[in-house]
């Protein structure tokens, strides 16, 4: 799908907010509604827009304590680690990484104590891992969500 100018304005205003109204985003470009809902529709179909989800603030649900793993696994073992990890509720995002080390994670736990069960408990109970690597989280300067175009 080659994606022009007005596909980019429309991506950009819905990464802003996900909510804004097919008749508002046709306000800002000259478009109708009618247009509008159709180009997203195309860009759904392609799957240049994967999903429509709402961020949540993790600290005021209660998740205080954000850290990041960098994680080593045996080759053979990595898919299965991979995959338990991700499935773990309180994994926000796993990914394969090149590099030093492995396997890259995002956890966000209630607190400290938390944080050291899923370590000792769920983290080092898996088959496979051969390093393991955190950093915690102090102060958020920035979070993107969506591409920038």
């Amino acid at each position: 799908m080659k994606i022009d100018e007005t596909d980019k304005k429309i991506l950009e205003l819905l990464t802003q907010n996900g909510r804004t109204s097919y008749v508002d985003i046709g306000k800002e470009l000259n478009l109708s509604r009618v247009a509008v809902r159709e180009r997203v529709h195309q860009l759904t179909e392609e799957g240049v827009i994967e999903r429509f989800t709402v961020v949540i603030n993790s600290e005021k649900i209660g998740k205080g304590v954000s850290g990041f793993f960098e994680v080593d696994c045996e080759p053979a073992s990595l898919v299965e680690v991979a995959q338990a990890l991700a499935d773990n509720p309180q994994v926000a995002s796993c990914y394969q990484m090149t590099g030093p080390s492995t396997l890259h994670m995002h956890v966000l736990v209630d607190d400290f104590k938390s944080l050291e069960k899923f370590i000792n408990e769920e983290l080092y109970g898996l088959e496979g891992i051969t390093r393991v690597e955190s950093h915690i989280l102090l102060r958020r300067f920035k979070s993107r969500n969506g591409l920038k175009l």
